[in-house]
């Protein structure tokens, strides 16, 4: 059985989704849909698909059985949700939407169909970040005690002035953060476990014209009592591949973008040799710390390949609706520590008041 991929949104990032959808087995690009009616017919000529410029139509389309929506973040629910409606599974470009009000709409309206959903955090397949999250849940780091992430990446102000929603509380739902960094949050989060505390501090450094941060720093207290840092930037010239430290009371790690950087246990294996060879200097762009076309669509794929098995078998895919929600928590919270100077426990009951984002 094929499955029909239908792409909603036109912009960069669809290109890699298209892109990714190519090199699967048993599922094909069939459609995408952009407003522009023209932009629309430019993507379903470069990568051979049918061009709608109306959703529902679209979704009409027998042909079509997976949706990827791949518009501004904060317009992620509403397609999703009509998608789901008209019976299509769904996977949603990180984040999987900017509140969790709208999150949990997308999670219950799929539910509702009985369609699956997936949010993409196409790192989470990367050797290394699978090989990490073998280690820990086998306890080889003995007991947790730091996580750290940082992510010190670079946007000029071109890339901020590019497009109308960019840096935008209402499209973009936050800055360095919910925008770049989203990844590394989701990664910290599945290899350390829930966080139960946050503090943190947010700023406007480096860019004009935008509402949200170019900078972030927060300290978390994890449920286990492990400690962590996240760090974020997209004023960090001239950008530097975002980085995972994992430490514990028997083993340390530490991952840079794809390369396996330290991997050091106090009882080393023969296998341990032979994964630190495999997952050295496996990272072959730029990781987007610069660039943000400078990504390798594998992820995506092996994200996609997990989700038509899903599919197929009729289980959850690996990453779900409730775990990309996981990561916008974690991100709300630490805007709501840095407005208000305090720290903020977790899990929200519900989604935070910020003052920065309901002033505009």
């Amino acid at each position: 059985m094929s499955l029909g991929f239908a792409i909603v949104g036109c912009g960069m990032i669809a290109d890699f989704h298209a892109r990714a959808i190519a090199d699967l087995r048993g599922a094909k690009l069939v459609a995408c849909f952009s407003r522009n009616g023209e932009r629309a017919a430019e993507f379903a000529a470069d990568h051979d698909c049918v061009a709608y410029s109306d959703l529902d139509e679209m979704l009409a389309d027998e042909n079509v059985d997976i949706v990827s929506i791949c518009t501004p973040s904060g317009a992620h629910m509403e397609p999703g949700v009509a998608a789901a409606r008209a019976g299509k599974h769904v996977i949603i470009e990180k984040p999987l939407e900017i509140t969790l009000k709208r999150c949990d709409k997308l999670i219950s309206e799929c539910e509702k169909a009985g369609v699956k959903l997936s949010t993409i955090f196409p790192s989470r397949f990367h050797g290394p970040s699978v090989e990490l999250k073998k280690a820990i849940d086998a306890g080889r780091f003995g007991k947790l005690t730091m996580g750290d992430a940082y992510v010190k990446w670079f946007r000029t102000q071109a890339y901020y002035d590019s497009g109308a929603w960019r840096g935008t509380w209402a499209l973009d739902g936050g800055g360095a953060l919910m925008n770049q960094a989203i990844h590394s949050v989701d990664l910290l989060c599945w290899l350390m476990g829930d966080v139960a505390e946050i503090s943190a501090y947010t700023s406007l450094l480096a860019h004009e014209r935008i509402e949200v941060e170019d900078v972030a720093v927060a300290t978390l207290k994890f449920a286990s009592g492990a400690l962590g840092v996240i760090q974020a930037s997209t004023a960090s010239y001239p950008g530097f591949l975002k980085r995972i430290e994992i430490s514990g009371s028997q083993g340390s790690a530490i991952m840079e973008e794809e390369d396996l950087k330290k991997w050091e246990f106090a009882k080393m294996t023969k296998r341990d040799q032979a994964i630190q060879e495999k997952l050295a200097g496996k990272t072959h762009t730029g990781g987007g710390a610069a660039d943000p076309k400078a990504i390798g669509h594998h992820g995506h794929t092996a994200q996609f390949k997990d989700f038509v098995d899903a599919i197929k078998k009729d289980r959850e895919p690996l990453i779900n609706g409730p775990e990309g929600r996981r990561a916008v928590e974690v991100i709300l919270a630490i805007y709501k520590a840095a407005e208000t100077g305090k720290s903020i426990p977790l899990p929200l009951k519900s989604d935070p008041v910020l003052k920065a984002r309901t002033a505009k």
